[in-house]
């Protein structure tokens, strides 16, 4: 932050800049390819899941492509469905109770 104020207060030089705008186009496709795959990679397994083409996710990388995603997700027949559910069952079968005998008088 006191760099910040004290390049707004003197104003940078060329030599200075040019660093700036280096080490920025060093970094900046770093950020953008994180980005992308923070953006691809659980649309990947949406569609998948989907029953779709997993390959559709890589409608992110295209401007507005993704709002073209969501709305093929949202209104789209989906080729799988959930399966039922089904009542829990004991792991080991339970020996059957035998009857009771009724007291003898």
């Amino acid at each position: 932050m006191p760099t910040l104020a004290l390049m707004l207060q003197n104003s940078p030089d060329s030599a200075q800049i040019q660093r700036m705008v280096v080490a920025l186009f060093a970094i900046l496709p770093i950020i953008i390819l994180i980005g992308l795959a923070v953006l691809v990679i659980p649309f990947w397994f949406i569609c998948k899941k989907a029953g779709f083409s997993p390959w559709l996710s890589l409608l992110n990388i295209v401007p507005l492509g993704n709002l073209v995603l969501i709305y093929v997700l949202a209104f789209a027949e989906w080729k799988t469905y959930p399966m039922p559910q089904v009542a829990w069952q004991p792991p080991f079968p339970q020996p059957p109770v035998p009857p009771a005998i009724p007291p003898q008088a």
